[in-house]
C-alpha cells in the first residue's frame, strides 16, 4: 500500500456528463449558471460540454452557446470533450477559453466498444492511431490514454486485469507511431463493476508494468461502491480523480438508463479531506451547487450529501 497523499486533482464532469444523459431539455443559461457556479467553489478544472453529434447526444447541441457565454475564472481551468476531427474543430474555436488537450481513448471490452462505436477493438485502434495523428497536427499534446470498461462491462462481463494491460500497450503503440508523449493513464469504470479488490487488482498489474506512469480513476456509482473504490484508490496513493456534482450523469450506452451516475464531487471531497488529504474545495460552497444542480434537473440526484450537508457545517452548530 502506497503513502495516503497530501492533496488530490479533481476533475469536474458535471456539466458534460450530466447534461448529456438528461431526458429533458436543459437551457443553455442553466448550464452557464452551473458551470460558474462550480468554478467559484475552489474547484480548478472543470469540463464543461462535449463537442459530440447532436443527433446522437442532443443534450450537448449547444455547446457552442454555452462555452461562449459562460465567465472564466481566473485559475480555473475548462475543458471541453470531443472524439474526432469535427468535434476538435469546433473545441479549436475556443482555444483561448478552452484547455485543448489530446488523448487516447481505447476500451478493454470488444463488446462496449461495438455497442458504443459500431466498431471492433481493431477498428477503433486505427481510429485512435488517425485521431492522435490529427490532434498532432494542430498542435495539441496528447498525453494521455484512457481505457473505457476497465474493470467489467454489461455486456462482456468480467475484464481480466490483463485485457487492461494489452489496451494500453495498444496505446503507447499508438503513440509510439504517432509521436504522442503520455503521462498519464485513466482507467474508467464506465459501468459501475468496480470493487475496491478490482481496484487493488487492476492497478497493482498496471503499476508493475509502469510503476512511474501517472494514474486516474473515473468511477461510476452505478452499484453503489464509487466512494469505496475512491477510498481503494486513495490508499494506493492515487491523486487524480474524475466526478461530478450532485453524482450528475451516467453513461447513455451502457444499457442502464436508471444507473446512478459518477462519484459524487461533494462526496469524494468529504472522503478526502475526512482522511487529511487536501483538495482545495469549500465543501458546504459545493453542497449549495449540488442542490442548484439538483433544481436544474428537475428530479433528486443521487448525492447522500446534499440533503444531509457537510460534517463540518453539523461540527460548527455542535460548538
Amino acid at each position: 500500500m502506497a503513502d495516503l497523499p497530501t492533496h488530490v486533482e479533481i476533475h469536474e464532469e458535471g456539466p458534460r456528463e450530466g447534461f448529456q444523459i438528461e431526458p429533458g431539455p436543459i437551457g443553455s443559461a442553466d448550464k452557464i449558471r452551473l458551470i460558474e457556479a462550480l468554478a467559484e467553489t475552489g474547484l480548478r478544472h472543470v469540463q464543461v460540454c462535449s463537442f459530440v453529434n447532436p443527433r446522437l447526444v442532443p443534450g450537448w447541441a449547444d455547446a457552442e452557446a454555452v462555452v461562449a457565454g459562460f465567465r472564466a475564472r481566473p485559475g480555473v481551468e475548462y475543458t471541453g470533450l470531443f472524439f474526432n476531427g469535427n468535434g476538435l474543430d469546433r473545441a479549436l474555436a475556443f482555444r483561448d477559453k478552452l484547455a485543448i488537450r489530446g488523448s487516447i481513448s481505447l476500451t478493454a471490452s470488444d463488446a462496449f466498444t461495438r455497442r458504443n462505436l459500431h466498431r471492433s477493438h481493431a477498428e477503433n485502434v486505427a481510429a485512435m492511431r488517425q485521431h492522435s495523428a490529427l490532434q498532432l497536427a494542430r498542435g495539441i499534446p496528447v498525453n494521455r490514454i484512457g481505457v473505457m470498461a476497465a474493470f467489467g462491462c454489461n455486456y462482456q462481463g468480467d475484464i481480466p486485469p490483463a485485457q487492461v494491460i494489452r489496451t494500453l500497450q495498444d496505446g503507447l503503440a499508438i503513440a509510439t507511431e504517432t509521436g504522442a508523449d503520455i503521462t498519464l493513464f485513466s482507467l474508467a469504470d464506465t459501468m459501475g463493476w468496480a470493487t475496491p479488490a478490482r481496484i487493488e487488482r487492476v492497478i497493482g498489474e498496471v503499476r508493475n508494468r509502469w510503476p512511474d506512469m501517472a494514474l486516474s480513476l473515473h468511477l461510476h456509482d452505478t452499484r453503489g461502491l464509487a466512494v469505496a473504490n475512491a477510498f481503494a484508490g486513495l490508499k494506493l496513493g492515487v491523486t487524480r480523480y474524475d466526478s461530478t456534482v450532485g453524482g450528475l450523469g451516467g453513461c447513455p450506452f451502457a444499457g442502464q438508463p436508471k444507473a446512478a451516475g459518477n462519484i459524487c464531487t461533494e462526496e469524494l471531497v468529504l472522503l478526502c479531506e475526512e482522511m487529511g488529504i487536501a483538495t482545495g474545495v469549500d465543501l458546504d460552497a459545493l453542497i449549495e451547487v449540488g442542490r442548484m444542480a439538483e433544481a436544474i434537473v428537475g428530479h433528486q440526484l443521487p448525492s447522500e450529501l446534499i440533503h444531509a450537508g457537510s460534517l463540518d457545517a453539523f461540527r460548527r452548530k455542535a460548538a
